[in-house]
């Protein structure tokens, strides 16, 4: 199965707010981030935890956030990660890598 994206993309969270079970945190969705890493394949738990099989698997990330692009503070230096199924993420567009 081919990924979506590589190491070193720049990704976008979905701004999407969805009712129960969500394994992607309020403060990164309409975020600009970067793959870090690529975790592999599982089951979608956001299907598992309404009893069905979480099939077809979905590829888990380990995207990169600037804390200046999550909560807007001058801090060059700091840095999140978070990991967030491919479903939660579209291509960034040179405009919004303004941290970068």
């Amino acid at each position: 199965m081919k990924n979506r994206f590589d190491i070193g993309s720049f990704v976008k969270v979905k701004l999407i707010n969805l009712p129960g079970h969500i394994r992607t945190p309020g403060y990164v969705r309409g975020k600009i981030g970067r793959i870090r890493t690529i975790h592999g394949s599982f089951p979608n738990p956001e299907k598992m935890a309404y009893g069905r099989d979480g099939f077809p698997p979905v590829t888990l990330y380990g995207v990169l956030f600037e804390i200046a692009e999550i909560w807007n503070k001058h801090s060059r230096n700091s840095k999140l990660i978070v990991d967030i199924y491919e479903h939660w993420l579209e291509p960034s567009y040179a405009e919004e890598k303004r941290f970068w």
